[in-house]
């Protein structure tokens, strides 16, 4: 059975409330048909009656609830509720109180307010982000209880997907910034979990830094444990295999790996590794004799977006290999982001990853 469709049994057993906030593209409403049909999540999409009609004709959608984000009864609700979060007054008294506990002087304080004056919105501003960024409102809901979790992105950008996330659901407790994974399924291969894997982060980060990348391994395994049952077993790849070439980007990992294990004794992760030694246990044990990790991983964190993006989708195409993703994680509330190339199916998939996510995170309080 594909790893896609134990997701969907695991989605199936306790439905979730996803809200689809792209009422403008025909493949959402292609996918919440099949979402419906498939019974694997109770569905939102928002949309005025005009977009459902005219994007939404010919699918059946009966048993999804259509938000109407202009004559929605519970808009005052998602209203207040922003600007509790991201209001002026309540930006400038975060920022006022900041100031006083670090201590700034009058002109930095000053400062402090400016930015923050800037950064928050009026009540009118806050009404037309909810009106013409629907992200916006989909994740009022989700703040608001009124959904689990959203999937945007088939015509938006990621960082249009992922802004009102950071902004309106914040991030888990402890995390430090939002990274992204892809689920990868290998056809006929026997290496990491007979060919499922994680990689990471391959769609979001530009920066990684030793505390970022071992940041990343932990909710990796998280992640990876999640969605297969098993334990993740966490490679923090290099072009060097414990010390083997001498250079900043491999400081960089061996780093990473030294503040994984100070952090989570529990988690089981090494490195630096090169690929090869990673995956192949006689390579493994030669490279690496001591490792836990050494010729088993099935949790790849890759030292750059770059080699992640390269990675993943050389092994999609050489290998014939299904990549979901990317799936977003470290918010507290599941919003995943969608390929602007992506077919109805793809956004299938991602719902019941997200669904899947929900479930974990009402588990976990």
């Amino acid at each position: 059975m594909a790893i896609i469709d134990d997701i969907k049994a695991k989605a199936k057993s306790d439905k979730q409330t996803i809200v689809l906030p792209e009422s403008m593209d025909k493949r959402t409403f292609e996918a919440a048909e099949k979402i419906l049909k498939e019974d694997l999540a109770n569905l939102i999409i928002i949309g005025t009656p005009e977009e459902i009609e005219k994007n939404g004709a010919g699918f059946d959608i009966s048993g999804a609830a259509i938000v109407d984000p202009f004559n929605d009864p519970n808009k005052q609700k998602y209203l207040d509720k922003f600007l509790e979060l991201r209001g002026v007054d309540t930006m400038v008294a975060a920022a006022k109180a900041k100031a006083e506990k670090k201590g700034l002087s009058a002109e930095e304080t000053e400062a402090a307010i400016a930015s923050a004056t800037k950064k928050g919105v009026t009540a009118e501003k806050a009404q037309q982000l909810m009106e013409t960024d629907y992200m916006f409102y989909a994740c009022l809901m989700c703040k608001c209880g009124d959904a689990d979790g959203a999937v945007s992105g088939a015509c938006h950008s990621t960082g249009n997907t992922i802004r009102p996330a950071l902004q309106l659901l914040k991030m888990k407790k402890g995390v430090s910034s939002v990274s992204g994974f892809f689920l990868m399924e290998v056809p006929n291969c026997d290496l990491g979990d007979n060919g499922t894997f994680v990689f990471a982060d391959c769609a979001v980060n530009t920066d990684f830094d030793s505390p970022k990348l071992a940041e990343i391994a932990k909710l990796s395994a998280e992640s990876f444990e999640q969605f297969t049952g098993h334990q993740a077993k966490v490679a923090m790849l290099s072009y060097s295999t414990m010390g083997s070439a001498k250079h900043d980007d491999v400081t960089k990992v061996a780093e990473a790996v030294k503040i994984a294990h100070e952090n989570w004794p529990d988690l089981i992760v090494d490195g630096e590794l090169q690929l090869d030694a990673a995956l192949d246990e006689t390579v493994g044990k030669l490279k690496a004799p001591e490792s836990k990790v050494a010729g088993h991983a099935n949790t790849l964190v890759f030292p750059s977006l770059e080699a992640g993006n390269i990675g993943y989708k050389l092994v999609q195409r050489l290998a014939k290999a299904n990549a979901y993703g990317p799936v977003l994680q470290g918010l507290a509330m599941p919003v995943n982001d969608l390929s602007r190339g992506c077919y109805a199916d793809d956004i299938v998939g991602t719902v019941a990853i997200t669904a899947v996510q929900a479930q974990a995170a009402k588990a976990n309080g």
